[in-house]
């Protein structure tokens, strides 16, 4: 079950109590206060790994708690220390405090590690406490409690490339052709209930990876369908490849189609828009109009955007979008690292 957005609790662990213990010693009276200091509690921490793709694993199980420090012993022996929670999250994880909505990190690196709740400091044990005036002091510090928060986890996909459109434009049948993605694919609206992830490769330990987002309908970014549940996915990709269904012009003009989703993309973020965007001409082998694909392009040149016309059936154009798609990306890094 693909899960990217969950709320948990997190609980560091407690210091340790100071002791209040006493030696056996000449020429110290009541033999010299000897008590250690408590163990320091655990935090809690979050680390970034390729190996999990989902938040499923925090679905169910919403509280976690890190190990107490032990209290301090007789002899100044030192509490031992609570051991760290270690809690493996997806890359492109965005931790977030619930209460006050701050952004504590982004989890996009193999191995990144935030400190989520900090462990409390164990209390000083009596032998801190002597003074001239007091050398058998009876009194030790508690431990400090350790931090806890309620977070939320809101996974982002990490692609270079993200496909999108509206139900049914080919998106699920395109990934599985362009990567070696097994997407369900069936025959009614809303084929895809999450996203999914394939990656191209393109040889030399080269690779491009895309995502196909569920798709969007009018009224996404309100909440409608199941396009604001999966809008946060088209964050982080470097471009975007634009479905749209070629094969029968009555149902819906594919200008139509492009400008609806474009809309919802904007009214959720405008910044998404800044995307480059890459339109596709989808199921061209039920087009018996082929001339309409030229107006079709000539349309999308005018408003900026290169168009490819494909057949995930026939594997017509399949080769040429690939071409372009690793073009845009050549270009897209080149810029990145020109600046």
């Amino acid at each position: 079950m693909f899960v990217d957005r969950v709320k948990i609790h997190v609980k560091a662990g407690d210091g340790g109590n100071g002791a209040v213990a006493f030696l056996r010693e000449k020429y110290k009276p009541f033999g010299g206060p000897a008590g250690g200091d408590g163990g320091k509690g655990g935090d809690v921490i979050l680390i970034a790994t390729s190996k999990k793709h989902t938040l499923y694993d925090f679905k169910y199980t919403k509280r976690f708690k890190a190990q107490n420090g032990e209290h301090g012993k007789g002899k100044r022996q030192h509490g031992k220390n609570g051991k760290d929670l270690m809690l493996e999250v997806p890359l492109g994880t965005v931790v977030i405090d619930a209460q006050s909505g701050q952004i504590l990190c982004d989890l996009i690196q193999e191995g990144q590690r935030c400190v989520v709740a900090k462990g409390g400091k164990g209390g000083r044990g009596n032998a801190h406490f002597a003074t001239p005036t007091n050398q058998a002091p009876r009194y030790a510090e508690k431990g400090h409690k350790g931090e806890d928060r309620w977070l939320i986890l809101e996974l982002k996909l990490i692609a270079d490339v993200g496909i999108i459109g509206l139900p049914n434009a080919g998106k699920s049948t395109l990934i599985s052709k362009l990567t070696k993605a097994k997407p369900k694919i069936a025959d009614y609206p809303f084929t895809t209930l999450s996203p999914v992830l394939g990656v191209m490769d393109l040889g030399d330990g080269k690779r491009i990876v895309l995502a196909d987002i569920p798709g969007l309908i009018e009224g996404a970014s309100e909440g409608k369908g199941l396009g604001l549940e999966f809008l946060r996915h088209i964050e982080r990709t470097k471009l975007l490849l634009h479905l749209i269904d070629v094969s029968d012009f009555r149902q819906m003009d594919p200008i139509q189609a492009f400008k609806s989703v474009n809309s919802e993309m904007e009214k959720y973020d405008p910044k998404l828009l800044e995307r480059r965007q890459i339109v596709v001409g989808t199921k061209i082998d039920a087009l018996s109009n082929r001339k309409l694909l030229n107006e079709l392009e000539e349309e999308f040149k005018k408003m900026g955007f290169p168009f490819v016309a494909v057949s995930s059936v026939t594997g017509e154009g399949l080769k040429e979008l690939k071409e372009v798609i690793i073009g845009e990306i050549e270009k897209l890094t080149a810029a990145v690292i020109g600046r």
